[in-house]
């Protein structure tokens, strides 16, 4: 089972708690797809995600590929802003979903 978690990566602690964040990161490739952000999505990665991948557990990703653009994966996430999309093939095997 995948683990779709933008914390998957980061080590649990011998207390219990998540350790320092190693985020998982998400490279460029060719077939990536440039995308203006639409009113509809403004503050919502998520619904993106889940119109895009099948869930919205994958919001992350965005933040994760545009991280030149996307300093807040929320609040940068606004309409009108470009950002390059990753095609759901690539994420599969990247993932493991």
């Amino acid at each position: 089972m995948a683990n779709l978690s933008v914390y998957s990566n980061t080590e649990i602690t011998p207390q219990g708690y998540l350790g320092v964040f190693v985020p998982q990161p998400i490279p460029a490739s060719r077939d990536d797809i440039e995308f203006t952000i639409l009113a509809q999505y403004s503050y919502r990665p998520d619904l993106l995600a889940f119109d895009l991948y099948g869930t919205k557990d994958l919001w992350w990703v965005f933040a994760q590929r545009n991280m030149d653009v996307l300093k807040d994966p929320v609040f940068d996430f606004i309409a009108g802003t470009k950002i390059y999309l990753p095609q759901e093939q690539n994420l599969r095997k990247r993932l493991g979903f």
